[in-house]
């Protein structure tokens, strides 16, 4: 079953079940899907669409970091049931563990030895671990191993 097509029987599962929080986070995702396939006139795929989910969970982190500064809990405890939801649908992350050791086989393939070659292995990092870490981690992780 194609992703979208999950989100979709989701969707009507959470409105019988009066979900509000699941009903209008799918809704946004949605949303999102729906814009870049009128704006660029294509179908997405799978692949595409968990790029559009990472990005609405890194958008929602952000908006709650600043909630926080505004101690606003009320509006974080909002933004964090959607983040919530909208990681269902993400692939299993990665543990930090299996993170350190597909990093150090990422270093050797690129030859990497200093610092100065992170962005070789950020480039063929960020391809081969998408969907199972995010970019944030990802650099932690070099910056760990190379420096």
């Amino acid at each position: 079953m194609s992703l979208k097509q999950k989100l979709k029987d989701d969707l009507k599962l959470a409105m019988r079940e009066k979900n509000i929080v699941k009903r209008d986070s799918i809704r946004s995702i949605n949303t999102m899907i729906k814009q870049i396939e009128v704006d660029e006139r294509k179908e997405l795929n799978d692949e595409d669409i968990l790029k559009l989910i990472q990005k609405g969970i890194k958008q929602r982190e952000e908006a709650i970091a600043q909630y926080k500064e505004a101690s606003r809990e009320d509006l974080v405890e909002k933004e964090q049931e959607q983040v919530d939801v909208f990681k269902e649908y993400m692939p299993q992350q990665l543990s930090d563990e299996d993170l350190e050791t597909a990093m150090k086989e990422i270093i050797a393939e690129v030859a990497a030895t200093t610092i100065k070659d992170m962005g070789k292995v950020m480039g063929t990092a960020s391809k081969k671990l998408a969907g199972v870490a995010d970019g944030k981690r990802i650099n932690e992780m070099t910056k760990k191993l190379l420096g």
